[in-house]
């Protein structure tokens, strides 16, 4: 079933909080669909789609599927879900959440975006260029665009931006016409065996385009040139290195801002301006520009549409907290981890603090060190309790020992077990005009938002 078949049917979300399911239920509603949900909390994403005319229930039971027509989960649900195995034994028909998209992606003019890092931060700038170029184009972004005021959307129009999730080989579930591959690094180690898997997965994911997709890659990234390498389909290169067919140069990087040249084969010489910092987001700027004017977006609207991109919610957003600057950012990989702090410097000569949630412990395990060389940028790493995912423990591998690796590279790193202690350590050692990110999820996220309690007489503005 695609969206043109869904119209009238009752379509029933597992974990319809989750930022990529919820994204799906927005674009069925818009397109006719009769729209359902379970999760096992609410949250401001559930309140909000029952105000947009889903029906949404707190907690699993089978009898939350009597009467629907299909069943949308996600890797995140257990095998075991209540109604998962409801929805089964009934005969009602089930469709992972890639595999829905994969139908919205085959129904349009599509552009989607994977990698490692930023692809979620391309595919909104993608977006925004199209909306500059007036293509209104529709989306499936897995955060929320502060252009737009959603996660994802649907117009009607040709034109669909898809940002695709490698992280559990359901990327091969999607065909667009134009994909991008932004960066690739061994991540997700949960699913993925080691960097020859995730090399492969890659290959898969393009080796099934349809034919006369065009393929764009970073070749400044070893793992995007490594899948680019043996596929034989159509493709262009954008970074900073003298092949490239897009490349980067004149690059000036601000505190809020920055700005670079962008040589093109064919449009000449674009000068681009950002409002989001960061080198890291010129070479995002670079892939969503490259695979736009490959796509026959006006080059005036690419340079638009990058000059006025807001960003993404938690993608680097800043909190003025009563002289403590707060950045917010949901990166957990140490290559991003690294680029958001060598960003945070550039606010000024203050002392630069980290507050960092880790997760899985097969991350730990393997990307330890690479931490460690992360959070050099900073003067302090205060890490609380990481978050397991269900996983089995690893002998030795716990987030004490985190921290004691992460300490001897940066000569400082805090071990708070309860994050609920976390603020009231930062409010006693804090210093003025110091800057302090925090590393992780919601969760986490709530303590910058309430930094300054009433008794100090500031509170962070959300």
């Amino acid at each position: 079933m695609g969206l043109s078949e869904l119209g009238g049917k009752k379509v029933h979300f597992l974990g319809i909080g989750g930022i990529g399911v919820s994204a799906l239920a927005r674009i069925l509603m818009v397109g006719g669909a009769v729209v359902s949900g379970s999760d096992v909390r609410e949250s401001s994403i559930t309140r909000a789609l029952v105000k947009e005319g889903a029906r949404v229930c707190i907690g699993h039971c089978a009898a939350n599927i009597a009467g629907v027509d299909l069943v949308v989960y996600s890797t995140a649900v257990r095998p075991d879900n209540a109604e998962l195995a409801a929805a089964r034994a009934a005969g009602i028909p089930v469709l992972h959440r890639s595999e829905l998209l994969g139908r919205l992606v085959a129904e349009h003019r599509a552009i989607g975006v994977t990698g490692t890092n930023g692809k979620g931060t391309v595919s909104s700038m993608v977006a925004a260029c199209l909306e500059a170029g007036d293509l209104n184009p529709s989306f499936y972004i897995g955060a929320m665009c502060l252009d737009f005021g959603t996660n994802a959307r649907y117009t009607g129009s040709e034109w669909f931006v898809a940002e695709l999730d490698e992280s559990d080989g359901t990327v091969c579930n999607s065909s667009p016409n134009f994909a991008v591959l932004n960066n690739l690094e061994m991540d997700h180690l949960n699913y993925y065996r080691d960097f020859a898997h995730v090399v492969a997965t890659l290959r898969r994911f393009f080796e099934g385009l349809p034919k006369g997709a065009l393929g764009v890659f970073n070749g400044d990234d070893e793992g995007c040139r490594q899948v680019a390498s043996d596929w034989s389909g159509r493709k262009v290169f954008f970074g900073t290195g003298p092949q490239v067919d897009y490349r980067i140069t004149d690059l000036k990087l601000g505190a809020t801002g920055s700005s670079f040249t962008l040589v093109t084969p064919r449009d000449g010489s674009l000068a681009l301006t950002l409002r989001v910092p960061g080198s890291y987001n010129c070479e995002n700027a670079a892939a969503a520009a490259a695979v736009c004017l490959e796509a026959g977006v006006p080059a005036e609207a690419v340079t638009r549409g990058l000059a006025t991109y807001a960003g993404l919610q938690n993608r680097y957003t800043v909190i003025d907290a009563g002289g403590v600057r707060l950045v917010k950012d949901y990166i957990s990989h140490p290559t991003g981890i690294r680029k958001v702090l060598e960003t945070a410097r550039l606010s000024g000569a203050g002392r630069l603090r980290a507050v960092f949630k880790p997760y899985r412990y097969t991350m730990i395990d393997y990307h330890a060190e690479n931490y460690a060389e992360a959070f050099r940028g900073a003067d302090e790493v205060i890490v609380t309790e990481m978050w397991e995912a269900d996983e089995a423990p690893i002998p030795g591998v716990t987030t004490p020992w985190l921290t004691q690796v992460i300490g001897r590279e940066t000569g400082a790193a805090v071990y708070i077990k309860e994050m609920e202690d976390i603020v009231p350590y930062l409010r006693r050692t804090h210093v003025p005009g110091e800057t302090i990110v925090f590393f992780g999820g919601d969760d986490l996220f709530d303590l910058a938002d309430h930094f300054w309690t009433v008794g100090t007489g500031n509170q962070a503005a959300k």
